[in-house]
């Protein structure tokens, strides 16, 4: 395999793994939070 095809296919499978870092990120933002810090128990909705 030539030097050209594996960077390319570097690139391809670097860009497939950012996209579905960025839905798992989208999705936790969209999710309900809980935070148990010194004030106590914080809840933050989802959106």
């Amino acid at each position: 395999m030539n030097r050209t095809v594996l960077g390319a296919l570097v690139v391809v499978l670097a860009v497939v793994a950012a996209i579905f870092a960025y839905q798992a990120y989208e999705r936790d933002q969209n999710s309900l939070q809980i935070e148990v810090g010194p004030q106590g128990v914080k809840v933050d909705p989802p959106g």
